[in-house]
Order: structure tokens, then C-alpha cells, then sequence
């Protein structure tokens, strides 16, 4: 690797669940020039990949504009330690994500 260039990030597989019955958007800019938009729908679960130490927010839309819901670090949203919980688990679901 060139001394110039930056190391790749770690990227965690995150997810989230829109338990709400509003669409709400969630965003994320983190190190490394990391930046995620995406529209969840009413109780849609979006899987994706943020670096360790992202901070993920939660917006919606309210009468007076957009709302912030929440913040959350990525770390918060771990899937890998349920999969791992789960491996000596007989259920298919888990098999086909593998």
C-alpha cells in the first residue's frame, strides 16, 4: 500500500427496522468519506454496511419540516451477532443468509 494512500475501512452489517407507520429517512456521514442516504418505508428492514463509529440519524417528516427521531451508532445496529448467536440454530431462515 502506498504511505499516501488510507487504509480501507471496516465495515459493520448493520439493520434497521421502521417500526413506525411513517416513511423515515435514514442518514449517515462517517469517516473515510463514508455517506448513506436511504427512504425506509412503514415497517421495512434495510440491511446495510457502516463503518465503526458511524452515527446514523433518523429523520422524518413533521408539520413544521423535517424531524430528527434519533441518533444511533452503528456499532447499535450490529446483524453478525445474531447470526452468530443463531448458527447452531435447525431454523432454514438462517441458513439461506449465509
Amino acid at each position: 500500500m502506498n504511505p499516501d494512500e488510507t487504509p480501507p475501512l471496516a465495515l459493520l452489517s448493520c439493520g434497521y427496522r421502521n417500526s413506525s407507520d411513517r416513511m423515515v429517512i435514514l442518514r449517515s456521514c462517517g469517516p473515510g468519506e463514508f455517506y448513506l442516504e436511504r427512504v425506509i418505508f412503514p415497517f421495512e428492514l434495510l440491511s446495510f454496511q457502516a463503518p465503526k463509529g458511524a452515527e446514523l440519524e433518523i429523520w422524518t417528516h413533521g408539520l413544521g419540516g423535517p424531524e430528527l427521531l434519533e441518533t444511533l451508532p452503528s456499532a447499535e445496529l450490529l446483524i453478525e451477532p445474531e447470526l452468530e448467536a443463531s448458527e447452531g440454530s435447525d431454523d432454514p431462515a438462517w441458513l439461506s443468509i449465509r
